[in-house]
C-alpha cells in the first residue's frame, strides 16, 4: 500500500525532528565528557576540544570561548563542500556543544587519574560523536573536517578523525609532556573505535557461505527449520571447473548454532565460510 503525500511529509518533518535531537544529545555527551574526565586531567585527545585543553593549560582561556572562535571557518567550510542543510544542522552542534560546555566547567571531575580520564572520556566524545554523525551532522571544528574527508576519501568517519586530531595530540606533547601524549592517544583511540562502534553498531548476525554437494535438503531445513531465507550464487570450482552453486544464508548469532548442526547433520563435508554481518536490513532484520 503507497503512502499518501500528507505520510511521506509527515515521516520527514519526524525524520528532521529525531535527526536534531541526535544532535543535542551527542553534543550534550561530548560537553559533559569533556569537562568531568578529559579537561581535569589535561587529555588533549584532538580537535578543537583539545586546542581549548590546551589553551587552556597555557592561558587559561575558557575553552567553550576557544571552540566557538575555532568553530567558524569549518562551519564555513561545512556549508561551502557538504551543503547549507547540512551546514545548519552542524551549526546547531557547533553553537550547542561549547554552550554545554559552558554550562557544566563547574562539575567536579570524575576521576583524577589520567588513565582512567582517557578511557572514559574517549567513550564518551566517541558515544556523542557517534550519535551526532548518525543525526547527519558535525559538532563543527576538527569534526566536521573528518566528514568532509570522509565524504571525498571513502575513509572510516573514526580513521579521519585519528588523522586529523593526531597533529593536536602532537602540540599536547610540547605543552604537557610526553606521558599526557599518550594518554591522549588513549582517549583517541578509544574515541575512534567507539565512533565506528556507534556507527556501524555491534554484530548480532552472521553471513553463511555453504558449498555443499546437498543444496536441496540444506536450502529446505535453513527455510523449514530455522525459517530464513537462503540465496544460491553461482559459482565454479576452482580444481575441478565444474558449476557448484553456493548457498548464501543470514541468521541471528543465537540462530547460528541450529544452522551449524543442521549443516553437520545433513552433510558433515560441506565447507561452511562464516562472516560477520554488521547490520543487516531486509525482512527479517532491521527495516532501516
Amino acid at each position: 500500500m503507497k503512502k499518501s503525500r500528507g505520510e511521506i511529509k509527515e515521516n520527514k518533518v519526524q525524520t528532521k525532528i529525531l535527526e536534531y535531537i541526535y544532535i543535542l544529545i551527542g553534543s550534550a555527551i561530548i560537553a559533559i565528557s569533556f569537562n568531568v574526565f578529559l579537561l581535569p586531567n589535561e587529555v588533549a585527545s584532538g580537535g578543537v576540544s583539545g586546542i581549548s585543553t590546551i589553551l587552556h593549560g597555557v592561558f587559561g582561556w575558557k575553552p567553550a570561548y576557544v571552540q566557538w572562535a575555532f568553530n567558524i571557518p569549518l562551519f564555513i567550510a561545512g556549508i561551502i563542500f557538504l551543503g547549507f542543510q547540512f551546514g545548519v544542522k552542524t551549526l546547531v552542534g557547533t553553537i550547542f556543544l561549547p554552550f554545554v560546555v559552558f554550562l557544566t566547567e563547574h562539575m567536579e571531575p570524575w576521576t583524577k587519574d589520567p588513565l582512567l580520564g582517557a578511557i572514559f572520556g574517549g567513550v564518551g566524545v566517541g558515544l556523542g560523536l557517534g550519535i551526532v554523525f548518525r543525526g547527519k551532522a558535525s559538532t563543527g571544528g576538527t569534526d566536521l573536517a573528518a566528514q568532509i574527508i570522509h565524504k571525498f576519501s571513502g575513509l572510516t568517519l573514526g580513521t579521519c578523525v585519528v588523522i586529523i586530531d593526531g597533529l593536536v595530540v602532537l602540540s599536547a606533547a610540547f605543552v604537557f609532556d610526553i606521558e599526557k601524549a599518550l594518554y591522549a592517544l588513549i582517549g583517541l583511540f578509544v574515541t575512534s573505535k567507539t565512533i565506528d562502534l556507534v556507527q556501524i553498531g555491534i554484530s548480532r548476525s552472521k553471513t553463511a557461505l555453504i558449498i555443499t554437494d546437498k543444496q536441496q535438503e540444506i536450502r529446505e531445513g535453513i527455510l523449514n527449520k530455522i525459517d530464513r531465507g537462503v540465496t544460491k550464487l553461482s559459482a565454479y570450482g576452482g580444481f575441478t571447473e565444474s558449476e557448484k552453486p553456493v548457498l548464501m544464508c543470514v541468521v541471528d548469532q543465537t540462530e547460528f548454532i541450529k544452522l551449524k548442526q543442521l549443516v553437520k547433520s545433513l552433510d558433515p563435508t560441506a565447507f561452511v565460510v562464516v562472516m560477520d554481518a554488521f547490520e543487516v536490513l531486509g525482512e527479517g532484520f532491521k527495516k532501516n
